[in-house]
């Protein structure tokens, strides 16, 4: 305690594996006034007792490429330090039993590709041959991974500390945390407790990567971070010749996975009924262990001993004492078990934690993007999917976030097929229509904690064509009808669920974050006064796109930004990082969206107002007796409104424009059919077909770039195309490798079905010299399909519809009247 500093550019929190590598790569980006406090030795929380396992296969390519570069990192450590991680570069299986696990299989293979990352798809044969112990009767298929492997948690924790230390970074341990000080909304020093009493470190840095323990650290400076302790068991049997370069395996299908340890085997699973660990001060004493509870993992045992039946003589997994050891111990699980990176609601505190199991893969890479994140300001990869602020503010019920974590780690193994819902914890955010929607007996959709609907019943028995594999599997016929209803009359969309945030402050100040023009004037001369909307994206200092937006302007220094259900938090906290005031309103406002050519008359029809004010532009009128603003957007590719109004109001309004819309062949439709039509117009996904990793020009969007921070943009290498594939059953879903010229050149980043087209769809990122007519094939279902590089928008390509005159607008279809490019229509985002 003596030689704590009284300031410091950095306090990390927590000397596990993820402190320790946060801590050694801010000193590799030259922080070295760094320090990282433990209240017991190193790696003694969590960490010490991993099964250690580093597989580097993954779902998305973010989590896949941090666990590349991890594999890449734990080697060299031993000759940058001069100690041993305890890597064994061993290979691993990935074994399938059913044939939905090998489907599952051949995506990620499929996927892999676009990664770069070796694997090789085996038979059983080719199975056997690699671990030759296995009984493969049962097995149809597997992966083998040679980059794949394990190692010791404890001197992974050891090496990157060690790294840290030598590149200035001091480390103290047997230090308590007490308290963080927090000053107008950030953080300005952490107090200490030790042997030799109390000490205040003066910091604007924290990062809590205290384990399971990091609820309670942020509790102590006001943020909520949603860590669930879950307890988890493995066990090692006695030696019996194990190879030591025997391969991790893993088979899903019977929750079990395993390795060599000293000439054992370690045994351990995902139990479908797991335990909370209920504890106000977690990890107050170091290598915290449970009683053995060797009922709760029996399952576990008996796939093991089906799969290795060189296992029986151990016994039937009942009797503690047959093993060597049994551990039992706190993992941190989130609630939809991935990790919880960045910065906190607490301005200077950040949070690497929630690792979830599978996280002590990934630590060489959490620590990078955390370092490059702080340091730099944003990090190399996309972590929206592992950002702390992917969560809102129902994430602080402590019961929410276990109903949630208990669902995830049950099912962790499970296959989890694109557009399957989870059911934990819902209904939870319900819009006003609600009950309207489930009376019509609405599928519903959870996004944000927002029920959302999906489809609705199919008014027809006609047959129609089910796309094949995955595609088919969560899917109704009634998104064609709600497709068509909305080309050939209109269709109602309730989108209460977009996050909406009142921005106060100065036009240039939002200007600076954002690549539109945005000083647009207010139409003050006119009553009601007409508001300009501008579609816009929010950039980061490389460009990249860290959101996908609408501003409307109300006011000289007042907009409201309409983003992404999910994206709201995140985006505020941009907002608020470039010195912007902003208020959350999402929950103020109902939104409706009436969109199709029979759009005017349903509306005129529930109102005396003037409706003719004009693409991208906003007005107040009263529909029915209920006040709305009415902004002329769409992300359909067809004329209407979003439709705002206090959320008071929101029920009177939904039953006003049905009502008034049914008689014209209206229909409501969810967010299926909005994916669909979207993708026919090219309108982009935040998160899937732009991200902090692509520029607008990338993307196609340099129309919504003010031509000075256009010409500052990089010269884009790649650009986002549209394919359209051969056959039309076979439909993309998102991450399918893109072959050009034979070679994997890209992975598809969305994809569907087209109804008004009658296409299958998908967008991929291409080298820029590639031009619209050439051909690629895209691995759908197992297969190579052949696919043909289209120019866009598919449909309406003259933008005819959307920009119609409102008195014109039921006879836009097929008028071929030039109204500009496409490309400058459309709101922000599949929100």
């Amino acid at each position: 305690m003596s030689q704590l500093p009284a300031d410091a550019h950095a306090v990390v929190i927590g000397g596990g594996v993820a402190g320790c590598s946060v801590a050694y790569h801010l000193a590799r980006l030259g922080w070295t006034d760094v320090i990282l406090v433990e209240r017991h030795d190193l790696t003694e929380g969590t960490t010490w007792h991993s099964a250690g396992f580093v597989g580097q296969l993954r779902s998305t390519v973010t989590q896949t490429r941090m666990i590349m570069y991890s594999a890449g990192l734990y080697p060299e450590l031993r000759e940058l330090t001069g100690l041993d991680p305890g890597w064994h570069g061993v290979g691993g299986l990935r074994l399938a039993t059913t044939s939905e696990r090998m489907e599952e299989l051949l995506r990620q293979a499929g996927a892999a590709e676009t990664y770069g990352l070796d694997l090789e798809v085996l038979d059983p044969r080719g199975t056997l041959d690699r671990l030759p112990l296995l009984e493969v009767g049962d097995v149809l298929g597997s992966l083998w991974l040679p980059g794949d492997g394990w190692l010791d948690p404890a001197r992974l924790g050891h090496a990157l500390a060690e790294g840290a230390r030598r590149l200035g970074v001091r480390i103290f341990t047997g230090v308590e945390v007490t308290g963080i000080d927090v000053h107008d909304g950030r953080v300005r020093a952490v107090r200490l407790r030790g042997e030799d009493g109390e000490h205040v470190v003066r910091t604007e840095t924290v990062v809590n990567a205290a384990g399971a323990a990091s609820g309670v650290v942020g509790r102590m400076a006001g943020a909520e971070i949603p860590i669930v302790p879950i307890k988890h068991q493995y066990v090692v049997t006695p030696e019996s010749g194990v190879p030591a370069d025997t391969p991790t395996v893993r088979d899903p299908d019977n929750i079990v996975y395993f390795r060599e340890e000293d000439g054992g085997i370690l045994v351990g699973g995902y139990i479908r009924s797991p335990q909370i660990w209920d504890a106000n001060r977690p990890l107050s004493e170091p290598r915290t262990l449970f009683t053995p509870d060797m009922p709760k993992f029996r399952e576990s045992w008996d796939s093991a001993v089906r799969r290795v039946p060189s296992l029986k003589p151990v016994g039937d997994g009942d009797d503690p004492a047959a093993f060597r050891k049994v551990v039992h111990g706190p993992e941190a699980f989130t609630p939809d078990g991935e990790f919880l990176l960045g910065e906190t609601e607490v301005g200077g505190l950040w949070v690497a934690a929630g690792f979830c199991v599978h996280g002590l893969a990934a630590a060489g890479g959490v620590g990078k993007v955390m370092a490059e994140w702080i340091v730099e300001g944003a990090p190399e990869y996309d972590v929206f999917g592992m950002d702390v602020r992917r969560f809102g503010v129902h994430a602080r019920s402590a019961r929410w976030a276990r109903a949630r974590a208990l669902d995830s780690y049950s099912k962790y193994y499970d296959i989890v097929y694109p557009g399957e819902e989870r059911t934990a914890a819902r209904p939870l955010r319900r819009s006003p229509a609600w009950v309207r929607h489930e009376a019509l007996g609405a599928t519903f959709g959870e996004k944000a904690g927002w029920e959302r609907v999906n489809w609705y019943p199919p008014t027809s028995d006609a047959e129609t064509v089910r796309p094949r594999g995955w595609a088919g599997r969560v899917w109704s016929p009634a998104i064609r009808e709600e497709c068509l209803a909305t080309r050939d009359a209109a269709g109602l969309f309730d989108q209460t669920s977009f996050a909406k945030l009142e921005i106060s402050g100065s036009v240039a100040d939002l200007e600076r974050l954002a690549g539109n023009a945005l000083d647009r004037p207010v139409g003050a001369e006119v009553h009601p006064p007409v508001y300009p909307v501008v579609y816009t994206q929010l950039l980061n200092e490389r460009g990249g796109i860290e959101a996908d937006v609408t501003v409307t302007r109300l006011a000289e220094d007042r907009f409201r930004l309409v983003t992404g259900t999910a994206f709201g938090v995140h985006d505020a906290a941009l907002l608020r990082r470039h010195g912007l005031s902003v208020a959350d309103v999402t929950s103020a406002y109902a939104c409706y969206c009436l969109w199709g050519p029979r759009a005017y008359e349903i509306l005129a029809s529930l109102t005396d107002d003037d409706l003719t004010f004009g693409y991208l532009r906003a007005a107040e009128i009263s529909v029915g007796h209920v006040p709305v603003l009415a902004q002329r957007v769409t992300f359909v590719g067809e004329f209407g409104w979003e439709l705002y109004c206090p959320s008071e109001y929101g029920l009177t309004l939904w039953d006003s424009l049905v009502e008034a819309g049914l008689p014209y062949g209206m229909r409501p439709a969810g967010y299926r059919a909005l994916d669909s039509l979207r993708l026919e117009k090219g309108y982009r996904v935040w998160g899937l077909d732009i991200t902090p990793e692509t520029t607008p020009l990338e993307a196609g969007l340099g129309f919504a770039v003010r031509a000075e921070r256009r010409a500052a943009l990089p010269r884009p290498r790649t650009a986002l195309r549209c394919l359209v594939l051969d056959d039309e059953r076979d439909v993309c879903l998102g991450g399918e490798p893109v072959r050009l010229d034979g070679r994997p050149v890209s992975r598809v980043t969305s994809g569907g079905f087209g109804h008004r087209v009658g296409r299958s769809i998908a967008y991929a990122y291409l080298p820029v010299e590639v031009e619209p007519g050439g051909r690629v094939e895209v691995g759908v279902n197992g297969r190579r399909v052949g696919a043909t590089i289209t120019r866009e928008p598919l449909y309406d390509p003259e933008g005819t519809r959307v920009r119609a005159e409102p008195w014109t607008a039921s006879g836009a279809a097929g008028s071929g009247v030039s109204r500009g490019s496409a490309f400058t229509t459309g709101s922000a985002l599949c929100r």
